[in-house]
């Protein structure tokens, strides 16, 4: 486990507490570089509380315990990284669209101003080059200056992965990207993930289970706070080893 260089990331006996919560219990996954990666479960099972765990974003829950190791390229991120840096590098996208209340450029350069990049005709280049990589350059090209909050949810939500993919990151962690919009704009996120994987790692968070079915590489069937099965998603649909897993994805439970 863990010197494959394939491997972008990977835990080991990865525990978390929210006080007395036993929220994730000896959690080891290895996530392959370049692939799409689901983790799907019954809501509360850990899912998202473990995606936060790889870019730390649990640090800022008071009361919360972390103990085991997480990895990002063979270094491990709770002892040799900055934190900036690292969420530099594993970017997050989340259920809700969560765009900033100011123009669509400027929710789009806020990333890489932030890491000093000041000429304009380089942000030029990067907020165009992140919002056609975001399949949105061409609904927004002429609405630039306009308030991001004007754009459908579908748009805001392909917006706030441009701001991710603007400051280049390696690993981009979406939490229920799709769950708070309609079927055409979800369709219209879930061809981007498949292109965006050329590119990048992709942790996805999903209820959707046909949308894990439909975009993932491999799947991680959550319980508990366990990982009660870790597959290729072909696998883990049609034939799982855990009758548990079998039992979710049938819709005997959760």
């Amino acid at each position: 486990m863990g010197n494959d260089s394939s491997l972008k990331i990977y835990t080991k006996n990865l525990n978390l507490f929210y006080e007395d919560v036993h929220a994730l219990k000896n959690v080891s996954l290895d996530i392959e570089e370049r692939k799409v990666t689901a983790l799907i479960g019954p809501s509360g099972c850990g899912k998202s509380t473990f995606i936060k765990t790889l870019n730390r974003m649990n640090d800022l829950i008071p009361g919360v315990k972390i103990n085991g190791e997480v990895y990002l390229d063979g270094v491990n991120i709770y002892q040799e990284y900055d934190i900036v840096e690292l969420r530099k590098r594993v970017g997050m996208v989340f259920q809700k669209p969560n765009p900033f209340p100011m123009s669509v450029y400027d929710n789009v350069a806020y990333g890489p101003r932030i890491h000093g990049i000041k000429s304009r005709s380089r942000l030029d280049e990067i907020v165009e080059k992140s919002l056609r990589n975001a399949a949105l350059w061409d609904e927004v090209k002429d609405r630039l200056k306009q308030n991001a909050l004007g754009l459908s949810g579908g748009q805001q939500q392909r917006l706030c992965i441009a701001r991710v993919l603007a400051v280049e990151p390696e690993v981009v962690l979406m939490d229920e990207p799709t769950s708070a919009l309609d079927p055409i704009s979800t369709l219209k996120i879930e061809d981007l993930i498949d292109e965006l994987k050329e590119k990048y790692t992709i942790i996805i968070v999903t209820h959707n289970m046909q949308q894990a079915g439909r975009i993932s590489d491999k799947t991680a069937f959550f319980l508990h706070g366990e990982v009660v099965e870790y597959d290729f998603t072909e696998k883990i649909f049609s034939k799982p080893s855990d009758k548990r897993t079998e039992d979710y994805i049938t819709g005997r439970f959760g």
